[in-house]
């Protein structure tokens, strides 16, 4: 489904008057601090947030799946999906596929859709959670890490070609995450595992173009549930400082134990020149991989606080950090949640932009943690959505996405264009 330009135009010029208010409103107290709001909004509409093809489609738990209808079949329809997306808000430019899921069956037709939408390929991520039905050995006690060389070797050739498919498409980067583990005292040498799992990583990264990047993910729990191979940001790091310069950790903000201060974690890495990137999320539990924003608001504001610091004082070369969102859809419609989830970073990164560094490190040097709370908070407090839509309007995208989602009324489009029992490919 392509969006006709002129739509979003007339939405918006309906809109105009109401948002003009709330917009001059929010400049001229933002001027009044000394803030360059044109800068602000230029930095907003630059920041591109990447969609994985697996979140186009609803998710599930072990208990059951309620697909929404009108599901992407195949790759073709998921590029058009985020292609949906970005006319709707011009921030998701990119789309990361998942391997063997979305391979291409012609390149040079699917890289024509992909342009057709303004839309390049992120990161390509490899699967070796899964047993296909093509392969020889089972990934039943590991992959990259497992016992058997020939489980080993089979995994790392997965990657390797998920990295030539990567390279055909125009990508720069393949993220590993790992299922590797044991649910039983005893069951796997933590030390052995370890090592084996830097070997499989270490021939992968010296196989990667000279352009490209590999990001190590890390999970402390599920689906192992004793122990996992690579548990934490600690075991991350270790991995990407061995393995070689190509390689960096990539924080997804589910993959920690509760109460787990990852705004630190976050400003240890940039330190070190060793963040890759995100995967945006938000929980309650655990891994619960719902919608960005929607239980921890201030500590995703914190986060980001601490990436806009870094990306100003990048005394560590750290490079380009990779922005993707990782989400399951349970309960929602996939698209509605995905504008969601791109609008609550958006939100978070506007009100990091607008903190008073300055005055927060002065703070800070003469150890007076009540007006450094009070700043932050103010950020925090501060309703910067007129900025997002402000930056939406001069991108010709729509000042409201989900309003005008739900008013044009998409997702019975697809539907009727795709049928009700449709379920995306990968899920």
């Amino acid at each position: 489904m392509r969006l006709k330009k002129d739509l979003i135009l007339d939405h918006n010029r309906k809109n105009e008057p109401k948002h003009r208010e709330y917009f001059n409103q929010l400049a001229d107290r933002l001027t009044g601090k000394g803030r360059d709001v044109d800068r602000i909004i230029q930095d907003i509409m630059t920041l591109q947030i990447a969609i994985p093809s697996w979140a186009l489609g609803s998710g599930g738990t072990r208990f059951g799946r309620f697909p929404e209808g009108g599901e992407p079949r195949n790759l073709q329809e998921k590029i058009e999906d985020v292609g949906l997306l970005h006319a709707l808000n011009r921030s998701s430019g990119s789309i990361s596929l998942h391997i063997p899921w979305d391979v291409p069956d012609n390149y040079v037709d699917i890289i024509s859709l992909a342009d057709s939408f303004d839309l390049k390929f992120d990161a390509v991520n490899s699967n070796t959670f899964q047993d296909q039905a093509d392969q020889k050995y089972s990934y039943k006690f590991g992959s990259l890490s497992h016992t058997d060389p020939g489980v080993r070797r089979q995994a790392i050739d997965h990657n390797k070609e998920v990295v030539d498919h990567g390279v055909r498409l125009g990508s720069e980067c393949i993220t590993v995450w790992l299922a590797d583990g044991s649910s039983y005292p005893g069951q796997q040498n933590f030390r052995k595992a370890l090592i084996r799992t830097k070997e499989s990583l270490s021939e992968i990264h010296d196989y990667l173009p000279e352009n490209w990047r590999m990001y190590v993910e890390y999970k402390p729990f599920e689906p192992s549930f004793y122990s996992m191979v690579i548990p934490d940001w600690g075991t991350s790091y270790y991995l990407s400082a061995s393995i070689g310069p190509k390689a960096y950790s990539l924080v997804d903000l589910g993959h920690h134990l509760p109460n787990t201060n990852i705004e630190q974690v976050v400003a240890i890495l940039m330190m070190t020149g060793k963040l890759g990137g995100f995967h945006f999320n938000d929980s309650k539990f655990a891994d619960d991989d719902l919608t960005v924003g929607a239980i921890k608001p201030y500590q995703l504001f914190l986060i980001l606080n601490e990436l806009v610091y870094g990306i100003v004082n990048n005394d560590s070369n750290n490079p380009p950090l990779a922005w993707m969102i990782d989400a399951s859809h349970n309960l929602k419609d996939p698209l509605e949640d995905l504008l969601q989830s791109v609008e609550a970073i958006k939100i978070a990164y506007a009100q990091a932009l607008i903190v008073d560094r300055d005055q927060l490190e002065s703070h800070r040097d003469h150890n007076d943690p009540v007006p450094a709370q009070e700043l932050l908070q103010d950020a925090f407090r501060t309703d910067v959505r007129p900025l997002l839509a402000e930056a939406r309007i001069r991108n010709q995208a729509s000042c409201d996405p989900i309003v005008f989602y739900r008013d044009l009324k998409i997702r019975k489009t697809l539907i009727e264009e795709r049928g009700v029992k449709t379920i995306a490919t990968g899920l």
